[in-house]
């Protein structure tokens, strides 16, 4: 079932997003990189199309609607992000803002980036 609240998240800038997740895994010592490379993993965007997107102001919706190609991978994220069940969310969009949060997280809290990436 599709909210008002999800509306609002589809609308949130990638670019935006991408400076709040940088600042949470600097914060924790990670770099930069590590961000980009996860949202590549998830996403099928190589450096250049993902700063590209963010340069053109893709909303979160249109970033996963135009992402060059979702890794088949990402089915194995598995958790709790903001309460909720990462396998367990019906909307696709949706589960994968969320799998990219949960991405995020586990480059923050220092997880090893072979097990970030399902390797």
């Amino acid at each position: 079932m599709k909210t008002a609240n999800y509306d609002r998240v589809f609308g949130y800038s990638m670019a935006s997003i991408h400076k709040l997740y940088v600042e949470k895994v600097e914060r924790k010592g990670r770099s930069p990189k590590d961000v980009d490379r996860v949202i590549c993993w998830l996403t099928g965007h190589d450096d250049q199309s993902l700063k590209a997107a963010m340069a053109d102001g893709q909303n979160l919706g249109e970033f996963f609607a135009e992402a060059p190609g979702l890794n088949p991978a990402r089915g194995l994220i598995k958790g709790v992000i903001c309460g909720v069940r990462v396998e367990e969310i019906e909307d696709p969009t949706m589960q994968n803002i969320r799998y990219m949060d949960k991405l995020v997280d586990e480059v923050a809290k220092g997880k090893a980036m072979e097990k970030i990436l399902r390797a």
